[in-house]
């Protein structure tokens, strides 16, 4: 455990690049059907001042869209843009937490939940500052909790 609160800062950092791609995500799906097509990844990138032609989206919707369903999900989305990324021990640590949440049964989490099990499991460094910022970056409705679906959705990703 001693590895894991030295390289905290690092995990950290990860963890806010995922939480940054789910941000992204949303913002892409304008619609909020839960999916990107290729116009909404067409007009975002428009609107970052990209020229992306239209070949260029076809391609990136190929490279990420791994169930062929002409859509990009949450989990492929992130999937495609954390492969090269330098994980470390955050998804086993995300993990071990998310079985925490099972084992309560609740099907919503908060960022007190979530700063209580990460005591629990002796990561006391991150704050509830920091659990309110994962929370709130994964809560789609605004209520102040996510779904342990979004949480293992985004947990699945980063392996």
């Amino acid at each position: 455990m001693a590895q894991l609160g030295s390289s905290l800062s690092a995990e950290t950092e990860t963890l806010s690049n995922v939480l940054s791609l789910v941000e992204a995500f949303r913002a892409f799906d304008s619609d909020n059907d839960g999916a990107i097509n290729a116009a909404e990844l067409g007009g975002i990138l428009s609107s970052l001042g990209y020229n992306a032609s239209e070949q260029d989206v076809r391609a990136m919707m190929r490279e990420g869209d791994a169930n062929k369903d002409g859509l990009l999900s949450m989990e492929e989305f992130l999937e495609m843009n954390t492969k090269d990324m330098e994980l470390g021990e955050l998804a086993n640590f995300l993990r071990t937490a998310f079985q925490a949440f099972e084992v309560e049964g609740d099907d919503a989490l908060t960022a007190a939940d979530l700063y209580e099990v990460m005591g629990n499991l002796g990561i006391d460094q991150l704050s509830l500052e920091d659990c309110q910022s994962v929370i709130a970056s994964m809560d789609a409705d605004g209520d102040g909790a996510v779904t342990l679906e979004d949480f293992r959705l985004i947990i699945n990703s980063l392996f």
